[in-house]
């Protein structure tokens, strides 16, 4: 996982994408909202954001 990670910087830093940095940590920030949504109390409280 960490050689993917720093693919992913070294492509960005080569390419000179960094606008793709605050697109991923967006990406992710969703991905583990959902994932706590599925099984847990707060899951009412999350559906009301969406």
């Amino acid at each position: 996982m960490t050689t993917f990670v720093r693919e992913i910087f070294a492509y960005m830093g080569a390419r000179k994408k960094w606008w793709l940095a605050p697109v991923l940590v967006v990406l992710l920030l969703f991905g583990g909202i959902l994932v706590l949504a599925q099984g847990s109390a707060v899951a009412p409280f999350i559906y009301t954001i969406f």
